[in-house]
């Protein structure tokens, strides 16, 4: 296990963007270098303990995705290979979660897709029969599948909660052509990674994906189906009616929740064996989506 990292200073890159996990600093006028730190954030709020290998995880899978899902439209993504790094993040400590991708003009909207009822859709469809401006079905449990996957979008707020809004406030956001693009390559790429997960034993609930423009072009951008964009589920203990075993920040949400926390900051103190349990998940999701084992050195 490498040792744990809650924020990141490069010598000779400067510093652009902290964000709740990644860091952003500038490499040159086409390119910026992503830094995942294992910081934790779970309703939108940054925990103050870090969780261990989570960001060379997230920087890991989050390349892998990106390869396996070229086919599907343009990323930002360049290389994470180390000697394809600047040099100064080249390090045993830097290079494993540091990602060089291209500069993107950013989409200020989440584009969330679910493929089953969790979460705040859940909460949502008790109340209301609906996620997001979808009407579903009645008598629908949680954690139930779909009848097909639904695109839910949401606001992006660098502090504070992210607000699900309709795809017809999406369209007023950013406009309707944009909105249906971004609707379309969300499900593309939501469909491509339950369809791999699915063939490792996992069920893909929900995701989200960030786009911008490169070059004029469309571009999914940040990180791809990770642990902590994404809800993974066990698909061999999977069962509706309850939320099933996931391989994800659920283990965190659920913990706090049962605390009694209110979901505003500060977050509460993280016991030692829900940190280590939320670490071995999110390296359990690498290595069962990867084919690979988890080798810090690598």
């Amino acid at each position: 296990m490498t040792g744990a990292m809650l924020a990141t200073e490069i010598e000779g890159l400067q510093r652009i963007h902290r964000g709740k996990v990644r860091e952003t600093y500038e490499v040159d006028d086409r390119h910026l270098l992503l830094v995942a730190t294992d910081r934790l954030s779970a309703f939108d709020v940054v925990f103050p303990q870090p969780i261990p290998d989570k960001g060379a995880v997230l920087t890991r899978l989050s390349a892998w995705w990106f390869e396996q899902l070229g086919d599907l439209g343009r990323s930002h993504f360049v290389s994470a290979d180390r000697d394809r790094l600047p040099e100064a993040a080249q390090s045993p400590e830097l290079a494993p979660r540091s990602m060089l991708v291209r500069r993107a003009e950013r989409v200020d909207a989440e584009c969330v897709v679910r493929g089953y009822l969790a979460g705040s859709g859940w909460a949502e469809y008790q109340r209301d029969g609906t996620v997001c401006g979808h009407r579903l079905p009645d008598g629908l449990r949680e954690a139930d599948r779909l009848p097909e996957p639904i695109f839910t979008p949401s606001t992006k707020a660098e502090i504070g909660h992210d607000e699900n809004i309709s795809r017809e406030q999406l369209a007023d956001l950013v406009g309707a052509d944009l909105g249906r693009q971004l609707e379309e390559r969300s499900i593309a790429l939501y469909a491509e990674g339950a369809r791999r997960a699915e063939a490792v034993g996992l069920i893909l609930a929900d995701t989200k994906f960030e786009f911008g423009f490169i070059d004029g072009e469309l571009a999914v951008i940040d990180e791809v189906l990770t642990p902590d964009s994404s809800r993974f589920w066990d698909g061999d203990t999977y069962a509706p009616g309850s939320s099933p075993q996931s391989f994800d920040k659920q283990f965190v949400r659920d913990f706090v929740a049962n605390a009694g926390w209110n979901k505003e900051p500060p977050a509460p103190e993280l016991p030692q064996d829900v940190i280590d349990g939320t670490r071995d998940r999110y390296v359990a999701a690498f290595e069962r989506l990867t084919g690979r084992g988890w080798d810090t050195s690598a």
